[in-house]
């Protein structure tokens, strides 16, 4: 019998609009996946090819997709002068390091931190977790993946500065900064620094995305181990902008107006996209395009609310035209996540994406 997990991730946002402040509350995704006795319909075994010197035991779908479920906290602030060991849930197998609050950045902002789940038996992979939250919220706390560390995985989840703290570019600064750290310390705790993963939802799919995209660049590397690569090896992008001067002005929600300044995509940038045009496309994956780009699994609903299917549609067409390695899912009917993101179809897709480029 599988277990019962809970995928639910939250985002309220204010938003100062014609004089009055209007709340948004809104529930990416909220759904429940009960599992009950083994049946006909329940998903088969599945084996997945070895990777290097290391290859994933058979395991049911769900139980090693189980990362897809996962509570989101309010962003946690605490700071520590070394990192505490957590008490493993039962989430996580008893002999897992898990080390929270770590500084990739030296005396740097309380934000730049990430947390570190450590197998017993590191066999090489790292997974990097990426949260979203519209540049300006969210939290690194109880990331997906955490199932994989049974397969030997190494998860990370990383902060960064949010918006209101830094405009762009400090969001993906912090990230590439992450990536170097846990390349410098890959021999500290045992995974390999050739086979890094990364995945973020919305904003956080936005971030992933630039991080595939620049990997053969130095533009955002900035602070300390600079001798360590901040790319990528894949990336899964769920519904992250990619084309910020592109996107549509005549969205009805007003925290993604372009012009809105108090909107996220404003507060980002510091200003309206059109008084920050040049910002904008900086920011803007699309704009960073080349056939070196790390191979990425792009997942988009087609009624997305927040992130016009569009800026999917073009980023993965300049990919392609280049020769880059893109996958592109086009969910039929979906929207800013949601039940369809996690049908077994596409859990598997994920899945085998990641150990195809895990294998190398």
């Amino acid at each position: 019998m599988l277990g019962f997990m809970v995928f639910r991730w939250s985002m309220f946002y204010i938003v100062y609009d014609v004089g009055r402040f209007h709340a948004f509350f809104l529930v990416v995704c909220n759904f429940r996946l009960f599992c009950g006795v083994c049946s006909a319909h329940n998903i088969a075994t599945l084996s997945l090819p070895r990777m290097k010197s290391f290859r994933f035991l058979p395991f049911s779908l769900f139980t090693s997709l189980a990362f897809l479920c996962w509570p989101i906290a309010a962003p946690t602030l605490a700071q520590a002068e070394e990192p505490p060991t957590a008490t493993p849930t039962k989430e996580i197998p008893d002999d897992t390091k898990v080390l929270l609050n770590i500084p990739y950045v030296e005396k740097g902002h309380d934000q730049q931190k990430l947390d570190l789940y450590v197998p017993a038996h590191p066999k090489g992979p790292v997974l990097v977790w990426i949260h979203g939250g519209g540049w300006r919220g969210g939290s690194k706390d109880k990331p997906p993946g955490l199932a994989m560390l049974k397969q030997g995985v190494v998860v990370a989840s990383v902060e960064y500065r949010f918006s209101q703290h830094a405009i762009f570019p400090a969001q993906i600064e912090d990230c590439k900064a992450a990536i170097r750290w846990l390349r410098a310390h890959a021999k500290d705790y045992g995974y390999r620094d050739d086979l890094v993963a990364a995945w973020g939802a919305s904003a956080g799919g936005h971030l992933v995305a630039l991080l595939a995209v620049t990997g053969k660049t130095h533009d955002f590397d900035v602070g300390a181990n600079l001798d360590q690569s901040s790319a990528i090896q894949c990336g899964i992008d769920w519904f992250g902008p990619a084309d910020f001067p592109a996107y549509d002005p005549n969205l009805p929600t007003a925290m993604v107006q372009r012009e809105n300044p108090d909107s996220v995509l404003a507060q980002l940038f510091g200003g309206p996209v059109s008084q920050k045009l040049e910002l904008a496309k900086r920011a803007s994956p699309i704009t960073w395009v080349t056939k070196d780009a790390a191979p990425l699994l792009i997942m988009q609903g087609t009624q997305d609310p927040l992130v016009p299917p569009d800026q999917s549609q073009r980023f993965a067409d300049k990919l392609k035209a280049v020769g880059a390695d893109v996958t592109l899912e086009m969910i039929e009917g979906a929207g800013h996540g949601g039940p369809q993101f996690t049908t077994a179809d596409r859990l598997k897709m994920m899945f085998t994406f990641l150990a195809k480029h895990w294998a190398g």
